[in-house]
């Protein structure tokens, strides 16, 4: 209109006054409403692809543009200090960093039937040497000493990224107990399994009730990261591991009734 200054209205910053300096956010952003609107979109994209989500934000912080049709959200601070919810949820990654560090003792426990003797499975057990052939991840056994109720072996175990060299003291009770404790390992503080067996089901004498459990503790706070990988991998298959070395040495397994099948798992 005549009398009215034709020039266009400078565009309005969606960022704060406040500025920190040297950043340059608010001029890189003020080339057109449209373009700041984009380009904090895709910064938001940007934080929820690695998992994250921005806070919601606070009230009045938003802006109305007549100059485009559209509200903007006016930044409290710089993108560099944008407030993310860390507690939305995020891919699962091998070491968790953002985790606490913690040392604590882990222990698992596992009761069941199984369909061979006391016996049967008191000679798997105790059998170190052949631990190797099927022992999930275990890489070499030898027994390097053996007496009546005692035995010394070295054995290696290797579950990605670690491999774990260490003498293990094992105490024999013939048929009743297996128990092996770690002496000089370098990634555990401590290492401790015990096999037991019992009567299984009355009237089915080729079966037996085995009681297994493992605790561990992890030297480096960085290797107690494993902890998750250590139970997924190794001890949640190790009884089924034995019972199916069982089968492979003694044959088929004895079949049991379903209504009289127990199967029961504890962890900590």
């Amino acid at each position: 209109r005549e009398g009215q200054s034709s020039r266009r209205p400078e565009p309005v910053s969606v960022w704060s006054r406040a500025e920190p300096k040297g950043l340059g956010v608010g001029r890189f952003l003020q080339a057109s409403p449209f373009m700041a609107a984009r380009r904090l979109r895709e910064v938001l994209q940007l934080g929820t692809r690695g998992g994250l989500r921005p806070r919601a934000p606070l009230a009045g912080s938003f802006r109305y543009m007549p100059s485009c049709g559209i509200q903007m959200i006016r930044a409290p601070h710089a993108i560099g200090n944008l407030d993310w919810d860390l507690s939305a949820p995020h891919s699962r990654t091998f070491i968790n960093f953002t985790a606490p560090f913690t040392n604590k003792r882990k222990e698992y426990s596992e009761r069941r039937i199984i369909g061979y003797s006391m016996q049967e499975m008191y000679d798997v057990v105790s059998n170190v040497d052949e631990y190797k052939d099927f022992v999930p991840w275990c890489k070499k056994s030898v027994v390097i000493s053996k007496r009546t109720g005692h035995a010394k072996a070295q054995l290696e175990v290797g579950f990605p990224p670690v491999l774990e060299r260490y003498t293990s003291i094992l105490t024999l009770v013939r048929p009743h107990m297996v128990k092996a404790v770690c002496t000089d390992g370098k990634l555990f503080n401590h290492l401790e399994t015990s096999w037991r067996f019992s009567p299984g089901i009355p009237g089915y004498p080729r079966t037996c009730t085995v009681d297994f459990s493992i605790s561990f503790e992890f030297r480096s706070l960085l290797h107690s990261q494993l902890a998750t990988v250590f139970f997924d991998e190794v001890v949640k298959q190790m009884v089924a591991a034995f019972e199916r070395r069982a089968g492979k040495t003694f044959g088929p397994e004895t079949r049991i009734p379903r209504e009289l099948m127990f199967h029961e798992v504890h962890q900590t």
